[in-house]
């Protein structure tokens, strides 16, 4: 059977070539569950750049610098789409990417905010997410493109991200942070919150139950894998494979990874593969 140390560049990425997906971290593995579950005949590959983690506090040059040599990482194992799961880099270096690079590029600001934006009927909306990605106003700027007279609220969550890796998803702790998190959106009218961090799908269940039914949360991840599936699609490279394999790379693995792959990924990570990219 192959393994990840098997993969090597196609002759041409056409429809068997597997999707590429890079993140800072790990958090991005959500992304791939996504695209797994929408599209089970692709293959995957995955860079985490967890060597450099966190991606949010450094220039947005060095961001930009950084989300090269993981998109090259990718294009060297043949990949026919790169996928950006880092809210940092998307927001900082996706058009440079989609600029520069031979094949299709999907981040995950856009399709997620396309679906906020198409989820509201009261014109008022919110995001959270971590500090880095509130501050940046991304997603604010990404909604208003698409619908001008939306009010979005942005702010951040950045306890989510640990209870997530905790796996606390679930019991009185999660929800105690939740409701201090997001009691405010519902007295304010919000009507539809975004999930803006690869992180917070784990928690979908906490943050829904503490928005109330009158607000619907959009799940980046899952936005993004429907965007996928439309690319490949309309250029022709969907996979006619019946079940796609998953190859991981991480620029460090830490003692933790693969209990926290198998929370983010709903299952074993298979193979893992220490990578390194840039100098």
């Amino acid at each position: 059977m192959a393994t990840c140390r098997d993969t090597s560049p196609a002759s041409g990425p056409g429809a068997a070539a597997p999707v590429g997906v890079f993140d800072s971290g790990i958090g991005g593995l959500t992304v791939v569950r996504a695209l797994r579950a929408r599209l089970p005949g692709e293959s995957i590959v995955y860079f985490g750049d967890t060597a450099r983690v966190p991606y949010g506090t450094k220039s947005a040059e060095t961001i930009t610098r950084f989300a090269g040599e993981c998109a090259g990482f990718l294009l060297d194992r043949g990949v026919k789409l790169i996928v950006v799961a880092c809210h940092s880099a998307a927001s900082v270096a996706l058009a440079e990417l989609a600029r520069r690079l031979p094949v299709p590029v999907v981040g995950v600001l856009e399709p997620g905010a396309r679906a906020l934006a198409r989820a509201t009927r009261r014109n008022r909306v919110a995001v959270i997410g971590t500090r880095a990605t509130v501050l940046a106003g991304a997603y604010e700027r990404a909604v208003r493109e698409h619908s001008p007279g939306i009010e979005v609220l942005a702010r951040p969550a950045p306890l989510f991200v640990p209870l997530a890796e905790e796996g606390w998803v679930e019991g009185e702790v999660p929800e105690l942070v939740a409701h201090r998190y997001l009691d405010g959106f519902r007295e304010e009218g919000v009507d539809a919150l975004l999930l803006g961090c690869t992180h917070f799908p784990l928690l979908a269940g906490v943050i829904a139950a503490a928005l109330g039914p009158g607000v619907r949360v959009v799940d980046s991840a899952e936005e993004t894998a429907a965007e996928v599936a439309t690319v490949l699609a309309g250029r022709g490279l969907a996979a006619a494979a019946s079940a796609g394999r998953l190859c991981c790379y991480l620029s460090d693995i830490p003692p933790s990874f693969e209990a926290l792959a198998a929370r983010f990924l709903g299952g074993p990570p298979g193979e893992v593969v220490r990578a390194s990219v840039g100098r």
